[in-house]
């Protein structure tokens, strides 16, 4: 005999359109992205999901932090289907989209509990990885330069560190939006912000050897070269996917024999390691990064800081005492 589901009661029921307009709002008012929106979907019906199960006649006007704090003792003790727990840093996210829905709340004059009381859980900084200039040189020679794929993965690699897009920015990229001459292009980046990123000559060279060579007239910079060919609106359908980029990025981190496995992402630290080293001003750089707060670019200023350290015990005179 099968279990009765739960018939949801008005309040659940009222619950789900405030999450339904909030997923609304971060798509249309706050530009955020598909995957954005589908993770904040994710961890907002978990919450709605307990609440049902344990809060008997909930209504998020009456949320208290005790509730909240039952909540995360969930959370924190949740396993996957994998049998794992939740990572403080998943944990995090959760209460992030949580806090983030209930500051919607209040614009739209709902009454509920005020986001600020709920505090972040804290969690151990990651190391960031990056590549030393000796490491990115390794890797930018790492491609053959032969065949059309391997120009095709030269390009990626040469374009990543020349400009620091994010893996999701550079597979958008089209040829025609790219000024050779000028060696720039436009990009519009996280939540929508538009930023102006710079070409190296290096890049320049091999971006135009890469599209000599091509002998199809498709929109996109990047595309696969396996499977069936798809000329769909302009070769769109050729276009390169983040995770054949993520996968490329990583064959040739093997194959240059890289003591750290670095990602599309960090070829983006080692960017702007790169020119917080070489002297650069930090707003320039959260300027090139496309960060809107200035706090996220200040991540890389402890790298640099270690790097002044190994400068000043390697040149100054008091090592000699």
């Amino acid at each position: 005999m099968t279990a009765k589901r739960k018939i949801p009661t008005k309040s659940e029921n009222r619950l789900k359109r405030h999450i339904n307009e909030f997923l609304e709002y971060l798509e249309i008012e706050r530009n955020c992205s598909p995957l954005t929106r589908r993770n904040y979907e994710h961890y907002l019906l978990r919450f709605l999901e307990w609440a049902e199960e344990n809060l008997r006649n909930f209504r998020i006007e009456r949320l208290s932090l005790e509730q909240v704090t039952k909540y995360r003792v969930f959370l924190a003790r949740l396993e996957t289907k994998a049998g794992l727990r939740l990572s403080r840093v998943t944990q995090t996210y959760h209460v992030i989209a949580f806090r983030s829905f209930l500051k919607y709340l209040i614009k739209r004059d709902v009454k509920t509990l005020a986001p600020e009381k709920i505090e972040l859980p804290k969690t151990e900084s990651r190391s960031l990885k990056f590549l030393s200039s000796e490491q990115v040189k390794r890797l930018l020679d790492s491609p053959g330069i032969s065949t059309l794929p391997q120009l095709r993965d030269k390009v990626i690699l040469e374009v990543l560190f020349s400009t620091g897009l994010r893996v999701s920015e550079l597979v958008k990229l089209n040829r025609d939006e790219i000024d050779l001459k000028r060696r720039e292009f436009g990009v519009i980046g996280k939540g929508g912000r538009p930023r102006v990123v710079f070409l190296s000559k290096r890049a320049v060279k091999w971006i135009e050897r890469y599209l000599d060579e091509r002998q199809d007239d498709w929109k996109p910079l990047v595309i696969r070269f396996g499977g069936r060919i798809n000329e769909t609106n302009q070769g769109e359908k050729m276009r390169l996917s983040p995770r054949s980029v993520q996968r490329i990025v990583g064959k040739y981190v093997r194959k240059a024999r890289l003591p750290i496995k670095i990602t599309p992402h960090g070829l983006r630290h080692s960017y702007a390691t790169d020119l917080l080293i070489g002297g650069a001003d930090i707003r320039a750089v959260q300027e090139m990064l496309g960060h809107k707060n200035i706090a996220t670019t200040q991540i890389y200023t402890h790298i640099t800081n270690r790097q002044l350290r190994k400068v000043h015990e390697k040149y100054h005179g008091g090592k000699l005492i």
